[in-house]
């Protein structure tokens, strides 16, 4: 974990792909714990450390992570959050076929699969189904891979993975959405890069860009992006 950013209100930190944002069955640390421990120990705080989960990301993801650290901020992220109001998150994937257009918006409406926690795109309205848009743009290559930078206008489980899958792009290494192969670490190629948000206390716009993880292909293919 990396702290990319903290006030009195909030405190943005850099998600490693394995860690769990909010505790689960596997009973293994999650992040907001983490964070707390750290907020603990800078500040010497007695007692429980107040912090608030606005959004998560799936374990096998990295990126930005923002969680709030006081309740005056708490509710006011969670109707940003989900209002995609005053708000826009931006995400890298690496996927291995190069889509067919180089840019577009992705619309579907996606179903929640219980049993096997996934979700399933359709191109109409079925029952059950919420609608889910995004915007793409192929904004690198290397000889094997390309690097898709992803807007989300929804906020749907497993959107990204599920929609690129459907448009015949998996992301590397993401195995329930049709990746040959698995990364050697269980992590997917998905990477939440950049988050900009009206600050809910001050409103004043804050910009926040998290480094690539730090492996082979995520170093090369960062460096040729043509923006």
């Amino acid at each position: 974990m990396t702290v990319l950013y903290e006030d009195n209100h909030l405190i943005i930190v850099n998600k490693q792909a394995g860690e769990i944002v909010q505790g689960d069955k596997t009973g293994d640390t999650p992040l907001s714990e983490i964070v707390k421990d750290w907020i603990k120990q800078k500040y010497n705080k007695p007692g429980n450390v107040y912090l608030g989960v606005v959004h998560r990301l799936d374990r096998p993801v990295s990126g930005i992570v923002l969680f709030a650290k006081t309740s005056k901020s708490l509710p006011r992220l969670n109707m940003m959050f989900a209002n995609h109001d005053k708000i826009k998150k931006t995400y890298w994937a690496i996927v291995q076929n190069k889509p067919a257009n180089p840019k577009g918006t992705l619309t579907h409406w996606l179903t929640r699969q219980e049993k096997n926690n996934t979700a399933r795109a359709y191109d109409r309205e079925v029952p059950g189904s919420k609608k889910a848009i995004l915007d793409y743009e192929l904004i690198a290559s290397s000889e094997r891979y390309h690097l898709l930078e992803v807007h989300l206008h929804t906020g749907r489980h497993h959107q990204i993975r599920c929609q690129l899958a459907k448009m015949g792009c998996p992301i590397k290494g993401d195995l329930k959405y049709g990746a040959p192969r698995s990364n050697p670490d269980g992590s997917i190629s998905l990477h939440a890069r950049n988050l900009t948000i009206e600050h809910p206390v001050s409103h004043e716009v804050i910009s926040i860009t998290a480094p690539v993880p730090n492996d082979s292909l995520w170093l090369a293919i960062s460096k040729v992006v043509n923006k």
